[in-house]
């Protein structure tokens, strides 16, 4: 299963998803894209859009951006149980 996150060097939101993959020890691959959105067509081809953070869960057949609703999927996802009943859906 293929996890990928396009993200942005220097961006807040895309750090606070790169925290919680690593913590929740999720294998992924970054995607880095241009600063300017129109230069964003990596992201733009792949997802449709050209806000980062975005990602790609292949194997759930996901693809989303906003950074709370990635870090609520991969805590339900790829978190213990204890930390998914902590998760407000």
């Amino acid at each position: 299963m293929t996890v990928t996150l396009y993200r942005l060097e220097g961006c807040p939101y895309c750090e606070r998803v790169v925290d919680t993959l690593e913590e929740l020890n999720v294998a992924f691959d970054s995607v880095w894209v241009e600063g300017l959105h129109s230069k964003r067509t990596e992201v733009k081809s792949a997802t449709g859009q050209r806000q980062v953070p975005v990602l790609v869960a292949d194997g759930y057949g996901v693809s989303m951006s906003q950074s709370a609703r990635i870090i609520a999927f991969l805590e339900t996802t790829y978190g213990d149980a204890e930390s998914s009943d902590t998760v407000g859906v």
